[in-house]
């Protein structure tokens, strides 16, 4: 059982917090302390819910343990009191990963990677196919997808492409599917029917604010240079192109897909925040994993993590060994929910093992 003496300090807290935005002038302060409330409002009603279950329970207890209960109401108790407990325990496992802690990217916008890896022609084709997985998921779920970078395959696909996906909770939702994804399948080139193993690496980097990462405009080289790719006479006549270097890291991002310099610059800034903030965030994970490792979502993303063997239209998440036969239906994003709520539940499991009763 969750300690109450813990729990009595969180509804201090949100008390606190609810009778401070009502007097607060500061709207910098007012915004952070807002997020903070909202954050706690769904662990003040756990905290509630739980209380009232445990109070029905007490008084059930009541009634088993007086002798001069009647024996038909002690009857209805002891079948009653079953529910109740396990009712009970699951607002308790509720109330426990509602108070894990949250990662502050999680509401957030992301920034998504696919690189192709081995296999040539097929590894870009299997590139432009989990590129259309994700877009179609983010459909699903109303999230606008945006374009930064591209640089198609010779035969399709994408070598590399880089995107924007907007929208509340897109971090939380995606931030597992970093890794290397593996393909099976017979290429359309295959004249004997062999089948051929490619692979494309994915990140997915949490999009960081201008609190998050403050970047100094001396520590910036930024170039301009022509569009490169089909574009016609606008590739040839116009310098939009913007490559920016962030001196002290050697981090280098450059966007050209707008025909506004402007904008390519805004989109320029924005990715390199997002790769210096993730690198921040990759090392401090790393540092905790030292002491705690968990199974899922620990920023490596050299492991390969999926197989899609389409021949047999199966899909094996190795990390948790889930394997799902309908490899159409994700491909397609309506299937990817599936597997995402499953590492979602691998990582909230593994997380409360390893807190324990520290909460």
């Amino acid at each position: 059982m969750l300690p109450d003496e813990k729990l009595d300090l969180i509804l201090r807290r949100h008390a606190a917090l609810t009778h401070q935005m009502t007097e607060l002038a500061d709207p910098a302060r007012y915004g952070d302390m807002a997020r903070e409330l909202a954050a706690l409002d769904d662990v003040v009603a756990a905290i509630a819910a739980l209380r009232k279950k445990a109070g029905e329970l007490a008084g059930l207890d009541a009634i088993l343990a007086d002798s001069a209960s009647d024996p038909d109401l002690v009857a209805m108790a002891r079948d009653e009191r079953a529910t109740l407990a396990d009712e009970r325990d699951r607002l308790e496992l509720a109330l426990r990963q509602a108070l894990l802690p949250r990662d502050a990217a999680d509401d957030g916008n992301a920034i998504l990677e696919i690189r192709a890896g081995t296999g040539g022609d097929e590894a870009a084709l299997f590139a432009g196919d989990l590129f259309r997985m994700y877009q179609r998921y983010a459909e699903t779920h109303g999230w606008r997808v945006e374009v930064l970078s591209l640089s198609e395959g010779t035969a399709g696909g994408f070598k590399e492409i880089i995107a924007e996906i907007a929208g509340r909770g897109v971090f939380a939702r995606l931030k597992f599917e970093s890794g290397t994804h593996r393909v099976q399948r017979v290429p359309a080139t295959e004249t004997q029917g062999r089948i051929h193993t490619s692979a494309a690496t994915v990140a997915i980097l949490p999009e960081a604010r201008e609190v998050d990462v403050n970047l100094n405009d001396a520590d910036l080289k930024i170039d301009t240079m022509r569009a490169q790719g089909a574009g016609g006479q606008h590739v040839n006549k116009t310098e939009s192109a913007i490559r920016i270097t962030h001196l002290p890291t050697n981090t280098v991002v450059m966007v050209q897909e707008e025909r506004s310099q402007h904008k390519n610059r805004a989109r320029a800034m924005a990715l390199l925040r997002a790769r210096i903030y993730d690198a921040e965030r990759t090392r401090m994970d790393a540092e905790r994993a030292a002491d705690r490792r968990l199974q899922v979502g620990t920023g490596d993303r050299s492991g390969r993590i999926r197989t899609y063997n389409v021949p047999q239209g199966r899909l094996t998440d190795h990390r948790i060994g889930l394997t799902l036969y309908k490899l159409e239906q994700i491909m397609a994003g309506e299937g990817l929910d599936e597997v995402i709520d499953a590492l979602i539940a691998d990582y909230q499991a593994a997380a409360l093992a390893a807190q324990g009763d520290e909460i």
